[in-house]
């Protein structure tokens, strides 16, 4: 076995021994660094050990950079690597460090710090471990047109409300602009009601009771097109292999034994 094809099975597999080891670090390194950018941002703290959580921090950002190129190197496709959700994501663990050192200049310092807070994106790269996470990630894919219509219907339910409000109520009561108004039914359909801008009239008081009588059915919409979705993509995600024992099906799809009755399972048919 080649050196490429050694970093491959330790780095993108996880049956191995070593790939689950490899995992568990990168983990554990991804948790620290974080804690290490948000200690960071506590004043006193950095006042204090301010050179210490800066050495810390680029050493996991020389840690990350060595990951991101060896994946880089032993990757099948590079370019598809690269532009993936996850080879973006390594990117940015790494990128807001390096771009600090080409922002000199004591006007630049803020943004240097805002640069930093970027690097909370490396909690990002937990989704690669986590199997729950990738589920919920092909739901999202899968019920992708079905939320851009439901959100398309909820801003034109939004633009309604918002200018009808500008009709009845007008500048006297707040309602300043369409934008504005826009705003007012956004806050309100959404249930978070900060009460700068609210109806005077009766009429407009009817038209905010619709509002949020109509937003109590828009957030049930997306939870059920998402249990939906979710629901059929378990089941895809289930083995078809069926218990010889006890005749029950359901198991996931690695699975060895079966988890009713504790037999072994048949080798799935390829």
């Amino acid at each position: 076995m080649t050196l490429k094809q050694r970093l491959y099975d330790i780095i993108f597999g996880t049956e191995t021994r070593s790939g689950q080891y490899f995992d568990l670090l990168l983990i554990v390194a991804i948790l620290c660094s974080v804690i290490v950018l948000l200690i960071d941002t506590v004043a006193p703290v950095h006042s204090r050990f301010g050179n210490s959580l800066s050495m810390l921090e680029w050493g996991f950002t020389l840690l990350f950079t060595l990951e991101f190129a060896a994946r880089l190197y032993c990757s099948p496709n590079r370019k598809a690597y690269l532009f993936s959700f996850y080879g973006i994501v390594d990117l940015l663990a790494i990128l807001p460090t390096y771009l600090a050192l080409f922002l000199p200049g004591a006007q630049q310092l803020l943004i240097i710090r805002l640069l930093r807070v970027l690097r909370i994106f490396r909690v990002l790269k937990l989704l690669r471990y986590l199997a729950d996470a990738n589920l919920l990630m092909r739901t999202l894919r899968a019920a992708k047109r079905k939320i851009i219509i439901f959100g398309a219907s909820v801003i034109t339910i939004i633009v309604i409300f918002g200018s009808l409000m500008y009709l009845i109520e007008g500048p006297d009561a707040g309602f300043t602009s369409l934008p504005k108004s826009i705003y007012w039914a956004i806050v309100t359909i959404t249930t978070v009601g900060y009460g700068d801008i609210t109806p005077q009239s009766p009429l407009g008081q009817f038209v905010a009771a619709l509002a949020m009588f109509t937003s109590y059915a828009i957030i049930a919409i997306p939870t059920g097109i998402f249990s939906a979705e979710l629901i059929q993509e378990t089941q895809r995600s289930r083995s078809t292999v069926i218990c010889s024992h006890c005749e029950r099906r359901g198991h996931e799809q690695d699975a060895l034994y079966c988890k009713f009755c504790s037999a072994k399972l048949p080798e799935p048919a390829t």
